[in-house]
């Protein structure tokens, strides 16, 4: 889920960026600098608006920078175990497929997928039920539930996220009907 939210922190300005656009570098710096991590909430900071700059920047005794402090707006992703989030395929492997969500990428393992033995034919990138003939490839749209995270400080990026599809009203949205209109 995405989220607005207000933020302060501190941007480095170091020396050879004091001779340019003091505002253009603060902006820059304070992208590059939060961008991409988590918050004090524990979102993901996607994208920074508004960067103001609060007051003069301070000077630390035996570190050359400028210490800027800033206002921010910043755009948030937020997600929770048990969530139901929709991805796309982005990626298939033997061991099951990689999702898009959000900022973000997620592991759809294959033993949550569906309950049919499944083929992986990574030549075609998709993934096919042997019984059901259900599959899924590369570009398609699923709805999910979230069952693991463990979030990485140091690099979102990083992170580890665990999805299913084992439970009525996730999957493709074809199967979806298919189910609903069989009840």
């Amino acid at each position: 889920m995405f989220s607005k939210g207000v933020e302060e922190g501190v941007v480095k300005i170091p020396p050879n960026r004091l001779g340019e656009d003091y505002s253009a570098s603060v902006i820059s710096l304070a992208k590059q600098q939060y961008e991409g991590t988590l918050n004090k909430s524990g979102d993901i900071i996607v994208q920074l608006l508004n960067v103001t700059p609060i007051g003069d920047g301070d000077i630390v005794l035996g570190d050359p920078s400028v210490h800027q402090p800033i206002k921010f707006e910043s755009l948030n992703f937020h997600i929770e175990v048990n969530e139901i989030l929709e991805g796309i395929v982005i990626g298939v492997e033997k061991f099951g497929a990689f999702l898009s969500i959000g900022p973000l990428t997620a592991l759809l393992h294959i033993s949550q997928i569906m309950d049919d033995q499944l083929e992986i034919d990574l030549g075609n990138k998709r993934i096919i039920g042997k019984t059901s003939r259900k599959d899924i490839k590369v570009g398609t749209k699923l709805s999910t539930r979230v069952v693991m995270m463990s979030m990485n400080v140091q690099n979102v990026k990083d992170s580890r996220i665990g999805l299913t599809m084992r439970q009525p009203g996730l999957g493709k949205k074809e199967w979806i009907q298919e189910n609903n209109e069989k009840k």
